[in-house]
């Protein structure tokens, strides 16, 4: 199993429970924030349906008073559905990950919601009852333990909800609640205020309604079409209570806004303005090594681009780039030459074909096709490496090494190169290049030595894997290119070649691996380690650039400490440059996706595991000169121990911002995560080898739940390389080589724990499985 952080992470349910169990349970945290989790159907509610018929007049302490007349439900929703919007984010792959709801509070474009609907560091859109779509401008007002977030769109005019006053509304009250169940737009449902609740110091407002998915965020009004609160969770424990925040904590935090522009609150792969400056709108978005968009750009045909800040050489210089698509209808490429404005050239690959095309102005009617041209050498659904010179006379465009067409147009010279894209294209770019020679090179390979390895795919008859993988792994990248091409070129033998390049790839890797880790303890490089392991199951990773902005990170951190800064300044300088300048935070709404355990992917994301969070938090410590620090393996959950220079430790939770925590909390974590107590053993410095060993068995666990034999194989083949003596793996990878047909390597492990007898495991069903081998 993954790492678990809390019963939160492990989606603990319980089905029934008394009153007074609830409450506890809240504390205990098993009432569910619920990231994701806020939705209606209709209870009974036919005494509520008595009290809410007619006029109603109520008497105040002194003074008699007439309140409005109480309006029906179908009068309410015909009066707030213009103020109620969708709200949703976008998931770390760039597609719609949380729907939920929200209300408009002002009409210059002020909407209410949950945090946990907007997510943390995505992407925001907002969808008004009319289908007009906006994306968020920035986080007005937010606040993580109130669950409140208030969010701005550019618009105006807007119908505002008016505002109740949450304190004076009492038990018993009608109330009406909209939202979007289950992706049912503009859902109503009526129910009464059952009590207010003090959960962990915060009053919420218990009502006889179901909250499910979609409806967090949305508005609890009163029969006048006030609002009182903000829907949020529901109870685990019956399908008709749910919770709604006090409207009154909302006012509170308009008080005192803490704005956020949406370019800060996207820590999610922000370009680096030192590097590319967008321009014409679309959504571009930088991970170390590679640049992605997508959305529609603002220019004529979706037109954005993206330009480099990097110097431009004279004539004669090349621009070059590796890209791939996601439909080849659309057009992505290369721009040179560009004013910063509206004229650039462009070379790119539009439905199929490539281009070659002057841009004179804002519209198709200043473009200028310079050449067209359909090209074997291009490959359909693949990346693909353009390449542009340009000489005094003379603009010669390549694709994948091969001239594809020249041009002597000469109307533009000088000026940006950089990154386009047209019409609701989404590409990624990677390998961006200037220079006055970028012409590919075989890795240094001879020409001689291309060949005998194409010769020696060609003839591979399926028989003797190992020694054909031995013969290719000394060349292991040019071996995958070739086993690519090849696979492209031989269909007959397509599923086989890319096994073989995986099965090359992944040896490689795990040999590089096995190195790293054979250094003594305090030469191995962790991070590069820990990168390793995500280069397992990503072919594409390139490690150099993760390494250098890890190194970035540090001076980053550095040129913030004061001078002579000791190890508490050191340590508060890190945690707020990690957890409060840009965001890095611990995965809750999507523990169990493998991006966390891909130390990459956490750079890229600002969001991982306990164990990934502390690799990266040990990791700037020591290049920030905190070198008395180390990984703490608790059961279930990963942490970071400082050890001061009088002996004291004090435990850090890198997960959960970097929180101190004492020895309490720390067994109530292990508590909550094995039901066993924390022992002194569990407090004692993880080595790095165990980290890494540690980090595999995650991945492990998760193929493990997915039934993924293959990739059980891989990660088992790391295991047992780094740890040896592990019986557990020995008979784990037994049995997953079994499933994958390799009897030779099944009765290889078993006779490994037969020769050991370790305690603890069925002896006589081993032995019975070798021998029917």
């Amino acid at each position: 199993m993954v790492e678990h952080d809390s019963i939160l992470a492990r989606g603990a349910i319980a089905t029934s429970v008394s009153e007074a169990a609830l409450s506890v349970l809240f504390k205990r945290r098993i009432f569910i924030w619920f990231f994701m989790i806020c939705w209606f159907a209709l209870p009974d509610l036919s005494a509520a349906e008595q009290v809410i018929s007619g006029d109603v007049s109520k008497k105040e302490t002194g003074t008699a008073s007439v309140i409005p007349k109480e309006k029906s439900a179908a009068t309410i929703a015909e009066m707030a559905r213009p103020s109620v919007v969708i709200v949703s984010h976008s998931g770390r792959d760039g597609q719609e990950d949380g729907v939920g709801s929200g209300f408009v509070i002002s009409e210059d474009g002020l909407i209410a919601t949950s945090l946990h609907v907007i997510g943390e560091a995505r992407l925001i859109t907002v969808r008004m009852a009319n289908g007009k779509q906006y994306d968020v401008s920035e986080v007005y007002a937010w606040d993580r333990k109130l669950d409140l977030a208030v969010i701005r769109i550019d618009a105006q005019q807007l119908a505002a909800l008016a505002l109740g006053d949450s304190d004076s509304l009492p038990q018993g009250t009608p109330v009406v609640a909209m939202g979007n169940p289950l992706g049912l737009e503009h859902s109503i449902v009526q129910g009464i205020v059952s009590a207010k609740r003090d959960f962990d110091g915060l009053e919420m407002i218990q009502l006889a309604i179901p909250i499910e998915q979609g409806n967090s965020g949305g508005p609890l009004l009163d029969m006048q079409a006030r609002v009182h609160g903000i829907l949020t969770m529901k109870s685990l424990m019956s399908d008709n209570v749910g919770f709604a925040t006090p409207i009154n904590a909302l006012k509170l935090l308009l008080n005192k806004p803490n704005p956020v522009p949406m370019n800060r609150w996207l820590t999610i792969g922000a370009l680096n303005s030192r590097e590319w400056t967008p321009l014409l709108g679309a959504r571009w978005r930088q991970k170390a090594g590679r640049i992605e968009v997508e959305g529609l750009g603002k220019g004529f045909g979706g037109r954005s681009f993206c330009l480099s800040q990097k110097p431009v050489p004279p004539r004669p210089y090349e621009v070059a780039v590796t890209l791939r698509f996601d439909d080849e209808a659309g057009a992505a490429g290369l721009i040179f030459e560009s004013d910063e404005d509206q004229r650039h050239y462009g070379f790119y690959p539009s439905a199929g074909q490539l281009r070659l095309t002057r841009f004179d102005g804002p519209n198709v009617f200043s473009w200028t096709i310079l050449k067209q041209v359909e090209s074997a050498h291009y490959r359909a659904g693949d990346w693909n490496r353009l390449r542009v010179r340009l000489e005094k006379g003379a603009i010669r465009c390549y694709v994948n090494e091969e001239l594809v067409m020249e041009s002597d147009d000469r109307e533009l010279v000088g000026g940006k190169v950089g990154l386009a894209k047209f019409r609701n294209t989404k590409a990624v770019f990677k390998d961006f290049q200037i220079g006055a020679n970028l012409s590919a090179t075989n890795s240094g390979l001879s020409a001689e030595l291309i060949n005998s390895l194409t010769e020696k795919i060609q003839s591979y008859s399926g028989q003797h894997d190992s020694e054909f993988v031995s013969a290719l792994k000394p060349h292991d990248d040019a071996s995958q290119r070739i086993l690519a091409e090849q696979a492209r070129k031989l269909e007959q033998q397509a599923a086989r070649l890319r096994q073989l390049a995986v099965t090359v790839h992944r040896q490689a890797v795990q040999s590089e691996l096995i190195v790293a880790m054979k250094a003594s303890e305090e030469k191995i490089d962790l991070f590069y380690a820990a990168l390793l392991v995500a280069k397992l199951d990503n072919a594409d990773l390139e490690i150099e650039p993760y390494l250098r902005q890890l190194d970035e990170m540090a001076r980053e951190i550095l040129t913030k400490l004061p001078e002579k800064a000791d190890d508490t300044a050191k340590l508060a300088g890190l945690s707020h440059y990690l957890f409060i300048e840009n965001g890095f935070h611990g995965s809750r709404t999507d523990y169990y996706n493998r991006a966390n355990s891909y130390m990459n992917n956490v750079l890229d994301d600002h969001e991982g595991l306990p164990i990934t969070l502390s690799v990266l938090f040990v990791e700037l410590a020591r290049r920030i000169g905190l070198e008395n620090i180390a990984g703490v393996p608790l059961p279930g959950h990963f942490a970071v121990k400082l050890i001061a220079k009088d002996g004291k430790e004090q435990l850090l939770d890198p997960f959960d911002g970097g929180k101190l925590l004492s020895r309490a909390e720390a067994n109530e974590k292990v508590l909550a995560a094995t039901g066993k107590p924390l022992r002194d053993e569990h407090l004692k410095p993880a080595t790095k080898r165990d980290i890494i060993v540690r980090m595999v068995r995650n991945l492990l666990g998760s193929a493990r739940e997915q039934g993924a034999s293959a990739e059980r194989l891989r990660y088992l083949d790391v295991i047992v390389a780094l740890a040896p003596e592990s019986p557990e793996e020995r008979l784990d990878r037994a049995m997953a080589r079994l499933r994958t047909g390799d009897r030779s390597g099944a009765k290889e492990d078993l006779k490994w724990v037969l020769e050991k007898e370790p305690a603890g495991l069925d002896m006589d069903r081993v032995k019975e499985l070798y021998r029917s081998l």
